[in-house]
């Protein structure tokens, strides 16, 4: 499933974390993914990325944020999230062949990671 986008002036965390990459595979890291979200969820005019890019990023960074088995991609849209050996990420549905192949490949494969659960019911 998609994460709709309700809102055309302010897009959704779990809509621009989709967009990117979906469109961009294996390009970003956990921490560039962030990043790049927290820009265009904020709106930052490019004049100040380009200008501030290293201390917007600094304070960003100065608290802590939650791996992609928090996000809303996995836990509510049912994504799978694969890290490749650079820790650059790619999205894949669960219904696609590739998708399988992850799950499938066992002790042979990628470490399979549950997304986290909202509560304990």
């Amino acid at each position: 499933m998609i994460p709709a986008n309700k809102n055309d002036e302010k897009p959704s965390i779990p809509f621009l974390q989709y967009q990117l990459l979906t469109q961009n595979p294996y390009r970003f890291t956990i921490e560039d993914l962030i990043y790049e979200v927290h820009i265009r969820h904020k709106q930052i005019p490019s004049e100040d990325v380009e200008a501030n890019g290293d201390v917007i990023r600094q304070e960003l960074f100065q608290k802590k944020h939650p791996c992609m088995r928090a996000s809303m991609l996995p836990k509510k849209y049912g994504w799978g999230v694969h890290y490749n050996s650079e820790g650059k990420l790619a999205l894949y549905g669960m219904e696609t062949k590739e998708y399988l192949q992850f799950v499938q490949s066992g002790d042979n494969g990628p470490k399979l990671v549950f997304a986290m659960r909202n509560s304990r019911s």
